[in-house]
């Protein structure tokens, strides 16, 4: 055999040795996983559509473009909550309601929170048995300016009185722990020209008995000034009012003068 067939010999060799491999390992390779499309997958909590708060409603805003509506979890949708599967006008409905109450960005919308469009503001935020009373108070005393919606103030009244043919000042608290409903706020500059915001006319909160005595009191008094308490006070009962305004009865140990139109109390003769 001479060399040449020697040679094609060994590369046939060669080449069916690799051949064999490469047969081997393609034989013994894994098959491919194949992924049947199943369609869209559904979540894993079932969800329903709640309409949601877009960002922050003071008190007394109307609604404009602050809803949106929000995936929600089905199980967890509260009553009151209102959704798209039930409501799905809602968001054009509620455009022009006023809020009620402080409502919040992301928060659930509720009816409960609301006063509908055209309503008022503020027979809808009264209580049942109270009377929302105007009265005009002394700007510069009454807490600086920081008297505002929902706080609990003491209303103080000063006038002027006579005793012993002397003329001298009587101070009062009239009403105790009041609830503020609103005020008014404008805007002015200090001597150091820092810009102020001060109240001159406060609506209150009242019993119809408090709103006579404040009626009577915005008659005789010269100035009536709100003195702001804490928030800890809210809850506390008052028993003692200045009744005797309106039922003429006096304070104890007390006369009352009327003179020319003007009311003024002396101290009683022994």
């Amino acid at each position: 055999m001479n060399t040449s067939r020697l040679i094609i010999l060994g590369v046939a060799v060669v080449a069916a040795g690799v051949a064999g491999y490469i047969a081997k390992n393609l034989a013994t390779a894994p098959a491919p996983i194949v992924v049947a499309d199943a369609g869209p997958r559904q979540p894993a909590i079932p969800l329903t559509e709640v309409l949601v708060l877009s960002e922050d409603l003071p008190v007394g805003q109307p609604i404009e473009k602050q809803l949106r509506w929000q995936d929600w979890p089905r199980d967890a949708v509260a009553e009151g909550f209102i959704t798209r599967d039930a409501e799905a006008n809602a968001e054009e409905e509620l455009k022009g309601a006023i809020a009620r109450l402080p409502m919040y960005a992301g928060e659930p919308v509720r009816r409960s929170k609301l006063i509908g469009a055209g309503q008022s503001f503020m027979s809808a935020i009264l209580p049942s048995g109270k009377r929302a009373i105007a009265t005009q108070i002394s700007a510069d005393t009454s807490a600086g300016g920081f008297i505002l919606p929902n706080d609990y103030v003491d209303v103080i009244m000063t006038r002027r009185a006579e005793s012993g043919g002397t003329q001298g000042f009587v101070t009062e608290t009239i009403l105790k722990n009041i609830r503020v409903l609103a005020i008014d706020q404008t805007i002015r500059e200090d001597e150091e020209g820092n810009k102020v915001k001060v109240g001159e006319t406060a609506t209150l909160e009242l019993t119809p008995q408090q709103a006579e005595i404040i009626t009577v009191a915005q008659q005789l008094a010269d100035r009536l000034t709100l003195s702001l308490r804490s928030i800890k006070d809210a809850q506390e009962k008052q028993e003692t009012e200045a009744d005797y305004l309106v039922s003429g009865n006096g304070r104890k140990g007390t006369v009352r003068l009327i003179k020319s139109g003007e009311v003024s109390e002396v101290g009683a003769r022994k």
